[in-house]
């Protein structure tokens, strides 16, 4: 196929992250860009950055049956950047299932990940080609994954771990449902040889996630990689994808949220929508000064004691609304030792003076199992991070990016193929890591090895 005749759509594409994916893409690519979003307003400042003459920009509605599958005919490609993936990506894989076209998302959630999966003998039989879970994680922890494994004769277990940084303001509301998605609930697992159900965030465990500044704690959180790589990895004991909030303190927020969604105590939507203001607005208008105004003075001039914000804390805790929920999961760190109640409080008082901490973020995997008959493991992780990285900036830069070098990929093999792949199923490390570079990411930001 040639240069000239690549069209690739992308649905979503107003996302922070598809708008990563495609300004990448477009500075390694001569294709054609279709730009579809219901919201093409916000489209306006990434086409600015396009050559005009490449890219098509059209409003859709993914839900409108109709308009959807005449905009997938004739696509080389179909980028679905919409998310959350539990609600979009059904519609967008049968009208490509139906027109015949190869497909690619990014999707993180494992209930359309498994209905995804599902379709690979209708894919195979219509000779379409389906790349699913195709960004930072999963996507290019999939591609650590096979890199770590390569150094190892035999696999006994797997972690797929990364670590979300400081990204006030910015974080959009589908970003923010998948995380009340996940922070609760049941986890789909592989441990003891088999498919397990768990509790989301209640196992732990510690990773060297970024640079020399010592183990980070995660969570065990419900993820697309166990269900995909106990496929390609079925004798391993255990596989699982350990998730965390930089500062700490968000990852009791999101819990106590999660759990009081679960409980049907807060609903979705109100539990995103607190935490979108709390994230996103300034402090005088977010929540956190309405929250702890009465020591508004002391905050100004920076003499509040531990003693003074711990009480107000303590009774917040018993207000009603998203911040009980919140406040308690932040509570409940400072009771099994995950934070000290130091931590939470310089977190909070940070907060209220809207200081963000400085970016923190990473994808990391750890295999362990034998080489030439001894015990071994071996580390894979991104190797840098935060406002001078190129490739993890933050998580629109890694996920965006990481999605292009799919992309790149998929177009230039992808009629060699036919099915359901996940990126364990055909992207060779080697491979991903040049189509990285065709855009200029650092080589030698892309991955480093810790043990081996």
């Amino acid at each position: 196929m040639t240069a000239d005749r690549v069209q690739v759509v992308f649905i979503g594409a107003a996302g922070e992250m598809c708008r990563v994916a495609i300004e990448r893409f477009a500075m390694a690519s001569n294709a054609s860009l279709v730009l579809a979003d219901i919201n093409t307003k916000a489209l306006e400042p990434l086409v600015a950055k396009l050559p005009s003459e490449r890219v098509i920009t059209q409003k859709l509605d993914l839900f409108n049956e109709a308009a959807l599958d005449e905009i997938v005919q004739g696509a080389s490609l179909v980028v679905l950047g919409a998310g959350p993936y539990s609600r979009t990506s059904k519609p967008v894989l049968e009208a490509c299932l139906k027109r015949k076209v190869p497909y690619l998302d990014f999707d993180d959630d494992v209930e359309s990940t498994t209905a995804a999966l599902s379709l690979h003998d209708l894919a195979k039989k219509a000779n379409v080609p389906f790349y699913i879970g195709c960004g930072a994680s999963p996507g290019m922890s999939n591609v650590l994954v096979v890199d770590a494994t390569q150094n190892l004769d035999t696999v006994d277990t797997i972690d797929i771990c990364w670590l979300v940084g400081d990204e006030r303001p910015g974080i959009g509301k589908a970003v923010l449902e998948h995380l009340m998605h996940i922070a609760a609930g049941p986890c789909l697992t592989w441990a003891n040889n088999k498919p397990t159900l768990n509790e989301s965030w209640v196992e732990t465990a510690y990773a060297p996630m970024v640079g020399h500044v010592g183990e980070t704690l995660l969570h065990e959180t419900a993820h697309p990689e166990p269900v995909t790589l106990p496929r390609i990895f079925p004798s391993a004991s255990r596989i699982r994808c350990l998730g965390g909030l930089d500062p700490a303190p968000f990852n009791g927020i999101a819990r106590g949220l999660g759990v009081a969604v679960r409980r049907e105590a807060l609903s979705l939507s109100e539990a995103v929508d607190f935490v979108s203001n709390l994230i996103n607005n300034p402090p005088s208008t977010s929540g956190w000064t309405e929250m702890f105004s009465g020591l508004s003075a002391h905050m100004r001039g920076g003499d509040i004691s531990v003693k003074e914000l711990w009480q107000l804390v303590s009774y917040g805790a018993h207000a009603l609304g998203p911040w009980r929920y919140a406040l308690m999961g932040m509570i409940d760190q400072i009771r099994s030792g995950e934070c000290t109640t130091g931590e939470i409080l310089s977190f909070v008082i940070s907060s209220v003076r809207g200081q963000t901490a400085q970016y923190r973020g990473s994808l990391l995997v750890r295999a362990v199992g034998t080489r030439n008959g001894h015990p071994a493991m071996v580390i894979k992780r991104t190797a840098k991070c935060g406002k001078d990285s190129f490739l993890m900036k933050d998580m629109a830069a890694i996920t965006g990016n990481a999605c292009a070098a799919f992309i790149i990929m998929a177009l230039e093999d992808g009629q060699k193929r036919a099915g359901v792949f996940a990126p364990e199923d055909w992207a060779a490390p080697n491979v991903f890591y040049s189509a990285l570079e065709k855009f200029g990411t650092p080589r030698e930001e892309i991955v480093e090895s810790l043990i081996a």
